[in-house]
Order: C-alpha cells, then sequence, then structure tokens
C-alpha cells in the first residue's frame, strides 16, 4: 500500500534527518513546521519535503491543517513526529496491509527508547495511537497534551508493527521544558474530568485496549493530586516492572512522576481558583 506521510516539526534538526532517512521509500512527505528557527526546514527540503508553515496551538490542529492543505498524494496518509522513526519491518509490513472493509485508520504502536534501549516495560508496551488514516475521513480532536482521532471506534483497526520514538532525543532538560507546557493541558483535562459523569465520558469508548486505556485515564483524574507523582511511578516502577529495563527503566519512571507532580500543582490551582476572594 502507498502512503503520504505528514510529519510534525519545531527545531528538529537533531532528529529530522533520521526520521526522512527512513522514508525513502515514500514519494510524498509533507512537514508541518510551527516556526523553526534552526535547520529543521532546510534539512527537511533537501530530504525531498514539501513545507508547510503554520504557528502552533496544538497537535490535532496542526495534523488537521496538514491533511487539509498539504495535496497529499495518496488516500493513505501515515502520521509521525520527527522523533519517531520506521523500521524497515514496519515498512513490510505497511506495504502488506490490505485495507479492511469499513476501516477509516488503524492504531499504531511505539516503541519507547531511552539511551539507545528500548523500554518494554516501564514504556508500557503496546500502547497505541491512531497514526495511519485516511486521507479525507481521519480528523483529530486535541485532548489534554495530545491528540485523538474523531471517530467511532469500530471504524478503526489494529496495525501490529511498532515504530521507535525517541522522546528524549533533545536531552532530559528540553524534555522537562516541553514538559512544563504539556502539563499545563494534562492540568485542564483533570479538571475537567472532575466535571464530567463517567458515562458521558466513556459513552463513546469501544472494547479495544485504546478504548480501556482512555476510560483508565479518566479514571486516574480522580486519584488524589498529592498522590499522583508517587502512584504515576509505583505504577510504571513496580506495576508495569519497569525495575526489568534498568537504570534506564528508573529514570523514566522518575521523570514521568516529576511530570505527573507538575501537573498535580497546575491543577490544583485551576481547581482552587474559583475560591479565591476577589
Amino acid at each position: 500500500m502507498k502512503v503520504s506521510c505528514l510529519i510534525l516539526t519545531h527545531n528538529e534538526q537533531e532528529n529530522i534527518v533520521d526520521n526522512l532517512s527512513a522514508l525513502q521509500w515514500c514519494d510524498d512527505i509533507v512537514v508541518v513546521d510551527s516556526g523553526s528557527c534552526d535547520d529543521t526546514v532546510n534539512l527537511a527540503r533537501r530530504h525531498g519535503a514539501r513545507i508547510l508553515e503554520r504557528p502552533f496551538d496544538c497537535f490535532a490542529n496542526q495534523r488537521n491543517f496538514g491533511l487539509s492543505h498539504g495535496k497529499l498524494q495518496h488516500e493513505w496518509v501515515l502520521h509521525l513526529d520527527a522523533d519517531e522513526i520506521v523500521t524497515p519491518e514496519f515498512v513490510a509490513a505497511l506495504s502488506a496491509l490490505q485495507i479492511e472493509p469499513g476501516i477509516d485508520a488503524y492504531r499504531v504502536p511505539s516503541k519507547t527508547m531511552l539511551f539507545g534501549r528500548w523500554l518494554q516495560y516501564a514504556g508500557m508496551y503496546p500502547t497505541y495511537q491512531v497514526r495511519l488514516g485516511h486521507r479525507d475521513r481521519l480528523r483529530f480532536i486535541q485532548v489534554g497534551h495530545g491528540q485523538r482521532e474523531d471517530m467511532p471506534a469500530s471504524r478503526i483497526g489494529e496495525f501490529s508493527e511498532p515504530y521507535l520514538h525517541y522522546s528524549f532525543s533533545h536531552g532530559m532538560q528540553r524534555w522537562l521544558e516541553k514538559h512544563v507546557r504539556y502539563a499545563a493541558d494534562e492540568a485542564d483535562f483533570i479538571v475537567e474530568a472532575r466535571k464530567i459523569d463517567r458515562s458521558a465520558r466513556d459513552g463513546n469508548l469501544g472494547d479495544d485496549d485504546t478504548s480501556k486505556r482512555r476510560r483508565k485515564k479518566a479514571l486516574t483524574a480522580r486519584i488524589p493530586l498529592a498522590l499522583r507523582p508517587f502512584a504515576r511511578f509505583l505504577y510504571i516502577y513496580i506495576w508495569c516492572q519497569g525495575f526489568r529495563d534498568g537504570v534506564a527503566g528508573f529514570i523514566y519512571a522518575f521523570m514521568l512522576s516529576v511530570y505527573e507532580g507538575m501537573t498535580a500543582v497546575i491543577a490544583y490551582e485551576r481547581l482552587r481558583a474559583p475560591h479565591k476572594e476577589s
């Protein structure tokens, strides 16, 4: 199956060459850049990508903009970030994919990489995101700091071969700076989830693994804020057996607990704001 590739970038000169080098098989690559001030755009052009520019507001709008304005040549589109790399096995599975009747998108697993190692346990593999979909029928909505497909679960299939996600490729400091911004979005999600009736939250979710994970996320929004960073560390390091990933597993669990702590503090601020005296 032939696909177009749609890639989101912002100051990704460290990653974009590896990303595009793994996509040499693709004859239609569009990069949606959100104002890079490094060499990202020039490097992408040299590797044959077409460039669209749009100021960043959220991931969902960036992807939807690319779908609407990218003049994509193929009906099916693979969505990637610059720090995500497809493997030869992924490409082979994609080439052999036969689209199932009634399916307009596919959930795709990823392997989280840290210090050159796959976090098989701490990375909670497999986790899925919809990253392959029909050009005209798949659109995204923003939820928390990430995007979610805007279509019923019954129209989504499952693609079994993972891509590699190098989420720490810019270093720990850049990861923390980025996740300070993400924490504010996740805090808003927690605040809203506490206002919405559970049946309303879960009504459009199916019984697949991704839907179950989303239900779990909605339920965990009600965990006491003070416990969230500790609960996140214990869940990843003990329950998911992140300790089996060695030092990398410990660092990953710790970093996510720090992120959870930032989220909890911002959520606390949001929740008490209506009660402040004017």
